[in-house]
């Protein structure tokens, strides 16, 4: 094996972690989006975990996470709960950046 295969099997390897890794934090972000968005409708226990469970399944509806958030935000409209969609945009975002920062710890 010459070194340019060695570099491209290294190369390879880093971009298939590198997408595991997106993919695992965007799930992550979607759980704890899905937590926080549980307590705010009211939801405990099993009920939250639950709902966590349906936001995460939700972002595989369509590429990026419009669908996770178009799903948070009419749960919001149907249950009466006040959030702006920059309020969720901004929750998301931060999240995201927890769940990175939590995959980073673990490994």
């Amino acid at each position: 094996m010459t070194t340019f295969d060695k570099r491209e099997q290294a190369l390879e390897a880093l971009f298939v972690h590198d997408e595991e890794m997106k993919f695992c934090a965007a799930a992550r972000r979607n759980k704890l989006l899905g937590l926080w968005a549980a307590e705010r409708l009211g939801k405990q226990g099993e009920a939250a975990e639950a709902y966590a469970k349906s936001v995460v399944m939700s972002d595989f509806e369509e590429e990026g996470d419009h669908d996770v958030f178009r799903k948070v935000r009419r749960d919001f409209d149907d249950a009466g709960v006040a959030h702006s969609d920059q309020e969720i945009r901004r929750v998301m975002d931060e999240l995201l950046a927890t769940a990175v920062a939590q995959l980073q710890t673990e490994r």
